[in-house]
């Protein structure tokens, strides 16, 4: 299998803890990947996309990042920190107003940094890429090239950072002597979870990939990862031979919607703050994490004996309204 070329960003590999206490609170064994420890300003699932994707934008000749997401996006934070460390510029396209507190992720943006548009939620619904390319337009007569990254830099190139990951997971079982028969990821934008679908597949594994979509819906997401895994297909030459009834992902868990929690989701990550020393996100892991502890409280996993959950991160997305709830 061709693989691209990538960048070294984050600190890798991230470890696998066992969870004691919720594993025997569940009666099944629960791991966590701490892909929340990939860095700092990076930290999170997205350094691993971008690691390829800014790769490609540097053989380019590209000098600016552009980005989109919501106005607490992880991946338009870690885009920026890449982007300065790097030494190329940033533009963030975010779905939001000036008006909204700079707190978290957007006060990182801006401490970065990066130039940030702000559009309305109609806008980035229907136009953000063509606002992404004016961006880059303006940029070019400026003198300057830029790469554009899709939302949560999941494309092929970007899928790849966790096709490395799978391959990563493969090295520490066998060194920790243990196979998963289970791995659970989120599914916000697609790529990390098609990556991992895919690192399953070429490698010829019967793990089982179990997305929880927090946002939308998962027959949506069935239809965005088949489209990242033609990509990914077409980039390696191996092909993808999974079919929409091969993608496993659990709906009923976005509650209220992208970014908006309820206070039973706000509670039980506290809960499993305090059983396992561990901080969640309200967006991303601590959606996932609740719809795998539900599933398994409702009987519907127990033929796993050996779960892996990836913590994609997302600290710095607790805001105000979040903290209200607990």
């Amino acid at each position: 299998m061709k693989m691209p070329k990538k960048i070294e960003l984050a600190n890798l590999p991230t470890r696998i803890d066992h969870l004691d206490r919720f594993s025997e609170e569940l009666g099944v064994d629960i791991w966590i990947k701490r892909d929340d420890q990939t860095g700092s300003e990076i930290s999170g699932n997205k350094v691993r996309k971008l690691e390829f994707a800014v790769k490609e934008a540097i053989d380019s000749g590209c000098d600016y990042l552009i980005t989109c997401g919501g106005i607490q996006s992880n991946h338009a934070r870690a885009t920026a920190a890449v982007a300065a460390r790097l030494g190329m510029g940033s533009r963030l396209v975010l779905r939001g107003t000036e008006r909204q507190v700079a707190e978290g992720n957007l006060f990182l943006d801006k401490m970065l940094g990066a130039t940030v548009r702000f559009i309305t939620p109609e806008e980035y619904s229907s136009s953000r890429v063509e606002i992404m390319q004016e961006e880059a337009d303006k940029l070019s007569v400026e003198g300057h090239k830029a790469y554009i990254l899709p939302e949560g830099a999941s494309n092929g190139i970007g899928s790849f950072g966790y096709i490395n990951a799978f391959n990563e997971i493969l090295e520490q079982e066998e060194r920790m002597g243990i196979e998963f028969d289970a791995i659970v990821a989120t599914v916000g934008s697609g790529g990390t979870f098609s990556g991992l679908l895919y690192g399953n597949e070429i490698n010829g594994n019967r793990k089982d990939i179990i997305g929880f979509n927090i946002a939308g819906t998962a027959e949506g997401f069935r239809e965005i990862v088949m489209g990242l895994l033609e990509e990914i297909g077409e980039m390696t030459g191996a092909g993808s031979k999974l079919e929409p009834g091969d993608i496993k992902i659990i709906d009923g868990y976005p509650g209220l919607g992208y970014a908006l929690s309820r206070k039973e989701e706000i509670d039980f990550i506290r809960h499993f703050s305090m059983t396992e020393g561990i901080i969640l996100d309200p967006v991303y892991t601590g959606k996932a994490m609740y719809g795998l502890y539900s599933e398994i409280k409702n009987g519907n996993l127990k033929n796993y004996k050996n779960i892996l959950f990836i913590h994609t991160g997302g600290l710095f997305g607790w805001t105000e309204e979040a903290r209200s709830l607990i």
